[in-house]
């Protein structure tokens, strides 16, 4: 073969027309020489020599018929030698077939003319192709004119050296075999004897699977009781819990007798004790409610400026001497489309949380309105110059009873729920709480929540506006409670009637005719589901609207007897504003009363 000339691609070793059988066998010989003198291995060498020689064979006569020698720059670097001619030839089958399973690459082309690429792979080094193509060239060079006989004393010698590696490859194969043999009759005899264990071990397993059936029918059953106990306990506390509440506002209200600056103090504690105590009884069920997925989130329209202004009244007074408490004071007016109570219990926990831990500078809270993908979102960052939390605690945190270990946890009393709790409160409304923290230096809280479900719906439904009934009836056998309750009720109406006794409740509602009634469920006979019914049933009662009100747990509630209430309300957050957002709707489409029923 013919060197390459200058202009030619520089990783082209050799180029030479193929006429003749003379011509082919320089061809496979300067093939083998190169293999050799690029490092390939004896068998990956003979591999190419005698498929070049062999498809050669079978294209000598073709018209225009060439063989070339090139380098091909790749992630795997090749040496191929290349066929081309210019009619319709083609390499036999047979030929192609044996080239594929010998080599590593071999690929024929019809187009723009005919090309057979047979390749072998290269090792990678340092140095550049283009250099080892030259030295390939230089080397070649001097190999001169082929001797037939000696071409074919060295094609003999590789196809002795083929045979005698397939015959060493036979033997090996032929030992395999009887390694393989004898290892067949050993696993069939270990797979005897682990049969044998399997079907040993499926019994076990099958006596335990039953064992764990009958301890999960268990546990159901244990969890059904804790869900029973916590809806008689969410009721027996709460219930009175409210009573003590209410009527600590009564002995507190601008127009109740007074009391001494002792006196004063001491409800005010009692009044504190009763909200921390509710506060931990409503937390520890909500938790076992969100638990088994029974916590539901109530989304209504929020007016967030009101709900902030609630809460820097109820946290005022916990402030460590030298603390700030810092609320915003552009609140955005837009309310949050959410659920009330989870928001409220949410940043309860969390700017208690740092008002506990700080003990000079500020907790403040921020609150900002942003566009998420065409849904507003609601951001609440509570930053304090505390103590800090250390890195290696900041994930503890959120473990339910965990509590930071150290001296200044001593100091404090807690459930290690509030944390907890108000993340879990905050992905039950779509949204996460994010906490950083540094020793000595404070902590900052971020809770991000939806505030409506996108662009469209944004701004949520209006808030209804305030309004006064002319007459309320309250049916409740609970005198703590109604006393507790007369405040927020008279803001609602003109006139309260209360009806402690059950039996007498229908017979006061169709003499006095009121705009709505609130009523109790749990009760001595008729209860509130059964009053209710009544009611529903009497066509000159049904009309008027029916707030159910409870201190039990919403999840144990017999749904299906209260589709004739216009909302099922809970006795702990009760006020006048959210009363008058319930019974709007229905009063605005009543007709007006005809005067002729007794006030």
């Amino acid at each position: 073969m013919t060197p390459a000339a200058d202009g030619e691609d520089p990783l082209v070793v050799l180029s030479a027309a193929v006429t003749s059988d003379r011509k082919m066998l320089a061809m496979r010989r300067d093939v083998h020489e190169a293999c050799r003198l690029l490092g390939l291995s004896e068998a990956e060498t003979v591999r190419l020599a005698t498929v070049v020689g062999e498809v050669g064979r079978s294209l000598l006569g073709a018209r225009g018929l060439t063989g070339r020698l090139a380098l091909v720059e790749a992630e795997q670097p090749l040496v191929t030698a290349v066929f081309g001619w210019s009619d319709a030839v083609r390499p036999p089958h047979g030929a192609l077939d044996a080239a594929r399973r010998l080599l590593h690459s071999c690929e024929w082309r019809e187009t723009p003319f005919p090309r057979l690429i047979l390749g072998q792979p290269l090792e990678v080094t340092t140095q550049p192709l283009a250099e080892r193509a030259a030295e390939l060239r230089r080397e070649l060079m001097g190999l001169g004119g082929v001797d037939v006989a000696e071409e074919l004393r060295s094609q003999n010698h590789d196809l002795l050296a083929a045979l005698q590696q397939a015959r060493a490859h036979q033997e090996e194969l032929q030992r395999l075999n009887q390694e393989l043999e004898e290892t067949n009759s050993g696993v069939m005899a270990l797979y005897a004897e682990l049969s044998s264990e399997l079907e040993a071990t499926n019994s076990g397993v099958v006596a335990l699977y039953a064992e764990l059936e009958e301890k999960t029918r268990e546990l159901s059953l244990l969890n059904e009781a804790k869900t029973r106990f916590w809806a008689n306990v969410s009721h027996e506390l709460r219930s009175p819990v409210n009573g003590v509440l209410g009527l600590t506002r009564l002995l507190l209200a601008t127009g109740a007798d007074p009391l001494t600056d002792e006196q004063v103090q001491q409800v005010q504690m009692i009044a504190s004790a009763g909200s921390t105590m509710l506060a931990l009884v409503e937390e520890l069920l909500d938790v076992a409610k969100a638990e088994s997925g029974r916590l539901e989130p109530e989304l209504v329209p929020v007016d967030l400026r009101m709900l902030l202004h609630q809460m820097r009244g109820t946290l005022r007074g916990t402030a460590a001497p030298g603390v700030s408490l810092v609320f915003p004071e552009d609140t955005p007016q837009e309310p949050v489309l959410t659920d009330e109570v989870m928001v409220t219990r949410i940043l309860r926990n969390v700017l208690s949380n740092s008002l506990k831990f700080t003990v000079r500078g500020e907790v403040a809270l921020g609150v900002e309105r942003v566009e998420r993908e065409g849904r507003p979102w609601c951001v609440l960052t509570v930053t304090d110059t505390g103590i800090g939390i250390p890195a290696e605690e900041q994930v503890r945190v959120f473990e339910d009873f965990y509590q930071v270990r150290g001296p200044h946890q001593r100091a404090h009393s807690g459930t290690g729920l509030g944390l907890p709790y108000a993340r879990r409160l905050s992905e039950l409304l779509g949204g996460r709480m994010m906490l950083d923290s540094t020793p000595g230096e404070g902590t900052r809280v971020v809770v991000e929540i939806p505030a409506g479900p996108g662009s469209a719906a944004s701004s949520g439904a209006p808030v209804a506006a305030p309004f006064r009934l002319d007459l309320l009836v309250v049916v409740d056998d609970d005198p703590a409670f109604r006393a507790s309750v007369r405040p927020v009720l008279s803001e609602l109406s003109r006139e309260v009637v209360e009806v402690g006794d059950s039996s007498q409740a229908v017979a006061v509602i169709r003499r006095r005719r009121p705009d709505a009634v609130l009523l109790d469920l749990v009760m001595p006979p008729p209860d509130g589901y059964q009053l209710l019914e009544r009611l529903a049933a009497d066509p000159g009662l049904n009309g008027v609207p029916v707030i159910v009100l409870t201190a039990n747990d919403p999840s144990g509630l017999e749904n299906s007897r209260l589709v004739h209430a216009q909302a099922v309300l809970g006795k702990t957050h009760l006020s006048a504003r959210r009363l008058a957002d319930v019974l709007a709707p229905v009063l605005a489409r009543r007709p007006a009363d005809d005067g002729m029923v007794e006030r």
